[in-house]
């Protein structure tokens, strides 16, 4: 099956881009590992709500995007591949097809450094390679793009969760050919 846009990693970033997407009607899919720091994490600085741990954010999360569509596979991606359509990511089950890819990995660039994504210093405490991405999001490989805080934004999960929003919307605007905006109206 061939997706709009494939997400590895569906913690608050990935989630998030996730969400953002399926919402905008692009066929998409995440894949989580089961290893986000944030499953570590009581939350009690995220706006509109007042404390939360941090298994129950991600499940919250994943299921605001699957339940516009995304689809969510408890799967780790092992290698992404260009392909003449866009990539193939590869995964212990089996192999999938996006136009385009987000990595939203958090604290590791492993994948990223495998497939030649640049990297660079990062700047947070404790979190020493990030992405080298330009201002939209995408990495130095065409199609892919970096959100959170493999993408060298601060690691609460607030600020992760609104660059992987970010993220979507830039490559929804260039899926469609024109800016994306979306606001839910009562």
């Amino acid at each position: 099956m061939r997706y709009d846009i494939a997400i590895v990693g569906a913690g608050p970033a990935g989630a998030s881009a996730g969400l953002f997407a399926a919402k905008a009607g692009k066929k998409t899919i995440m894949f989580d590992h089961g290893k986000s720091v944030t499953k570590r994490a009581w939350i009690q600085n995220h706006y509109g709500v007042k404390d939360i741990d941090g298994p129950d954010l991600i499940r919250v999360g994943q299921e605001q995007a699957t339940q516009f569509g995304a689809e969510l596979k408890q799967e780790e991606v092992t290698n992404i591949v260009k392909t003449d359509s866009g990539f193939s990511l590869e995964t212990e089950n089996g192999t999938y097809e996006a136009k385009y890819v987000i990595l939203a990995t958090g604290v590791t660039v492993d994948l990223a450094e495998k497939i030649g994504v640049a990297t660079k210093p990062g700047s947070e405490p404790r979190i020493k390679k990030v992405l080298d991405l330009d201002d939209k999001g995408e990495t130095s490989i065409k199609g892919i793009w970096g959100a959170g805080t493999v993408a060298d934004v601060s690691m609460h999960t607030i600020i992760t969760a609104g660059d992987g929003a970010k993220v979507a919307i830039n490559i929804i605007s260039e899926l469609n050919q024109e800016r994306y905006v979306d606001h839910d109206f009562k």
